[in-house]
């Protein structure tokens, strides 16, 4: 059992589980009633995802090496609010039950939010994959 971090709206992989979609706003021009068979996601957990402030800031931020590292301190420091504590304790407790998976839309992981969940799970004993 195991979470795997995907891009939402790629192919689901077979025996992903449950899909949770770790982004500030659904898929633009997507009915709700087609987001899990479009391979959007199963459900939503905005609670994962970046402040719509630190959002608007990195789409305004000049890409470079010091504004990432800017963007995941930020990023880290909000995930230690208590509702995000919790639910990565919880979700890393589940991933040595179950198969699910825990996703963004960005196309590069590693300049993505979805690189620092990788990382906040494994560092709560998570099951990676």
């Amino acid at each position: 059992m195991a979470i795997r971090i995907v891009r939402l709206g790629e192919a689901r992989s077979r025996g992903e589980g449950v899909r949770l979609g770790t982004v500030r706003r659904p898929p633009r021009g997507v009915p709700k009633e087609r987001f899990a068979s479009e391979d959007w996601y199963d459900t939503w957990l905005p609670n994962l995802a970046p402040s719509a402030e630190l959002m608007q800031w990195v789409h305004t931020a000049e890409p470079s090496e010091a504004n990432w590292r800017r963007f995941v301190q930020r990023f880290r420091s909000e995930m230690k609010a208590p509702e995000a504590v919790h639910v990565i304790a919880a979700l890393a407790l589940l991933s040595h039950q179950a198969n699910f998976s825990l996703g963004c839309y960005c196309v590069e992981e590693s300049r993505c939010h979805r690189s620092v969940l990788r990382d906040l799970l494994s560092e709560a004993s998570a099951e990676i994959r």
